[in-house]
């Protein structure tokens, strides 16, 4: 029988927990076991091993992040959307930098979990379509956008910017570049080849 009170949410909040203090190599099922006051088999009642405890921690951040995303959006549209949204996932980044850095960067292929990544997904693609985008051309500017977005938020979560100038003033011209590049971005054409 499980522990009483241990649940699978309960070992994802103490995974999360052993993230944010050690970063996502301090994940282990010991480690785990030992925050919720179990032994390790115990552990797997709820999960089956250390990898799948690692996708629900992937769903966890992701969820989370929907949900800033979501906040940020609401009410808002067109260029107003798109400033909120970048700014709410760079201070998810920047809030929470061991946890999203735990968060797997490749798509969630397990039926249980994919739903989450495309929860996620569609919150930036109802963004985007403020800006008439549509088939191709919207998932293109979706991964523009979560290069821009991601590259900078990690790069500052990580201490990677060492020059004196402002932060603030470099992320709100990264917004300006996303928004403006986004407003005049000419459609390639049916004949168009693509760049490079």
């Amino acid at each position: 029988m499980p522990r009483a009170g241990l649940s699978p949410d309960a070992v994802v909040d103490a995974a999360i927990g052993i993230v944010d203090a050690g970063g996502p190599d301090a994940l282990t099922l010991a480690a785990v076991a030992k925050a919720a006051g179990v032994a390790t088999p115990s552990l797997y009642k709820h999960v089956r091993n250390l990898a799948e405890l690692r996708d629900l921690v992937t769903r966890r951040v992701m969820e989370e992040l929907t949900v800033r995303l979501q906040r940020a959006a609401m009410g808002r549209s067109g260029d107003d959307a798109m400033r909120a949204v970048m700014r709410a996932y760079r201070s998810y980044v920047v809030d929470h930098p061991s946890r999203y850095a735990a968060m797997s960067q490749q798509p969630l292929t397990d039926p249980r979990m994919a739903d989450t990544g495309e929860r996620l997904l569609e919150v930036v693609l109802a963004v985007l379509r403020g800006y008439d985008l549509d088939g191709p051309d919207l998932i293109h500017a979706a991964r523009c956008l979560r290069s821009a977005v991601h590259g900078f938020a990690v790069l500052e979560a990580a201490g990677g910017f060492g020059l004196p100038e402002d932060l603030e003033a470099s992320y709100d011209l990264l917004v300006r570049m996303v928004v403006g590049g986004l407003r005049a971005a000419p459609r390639p054409g049916p004949h168009e080849p693509p760049i490079g």
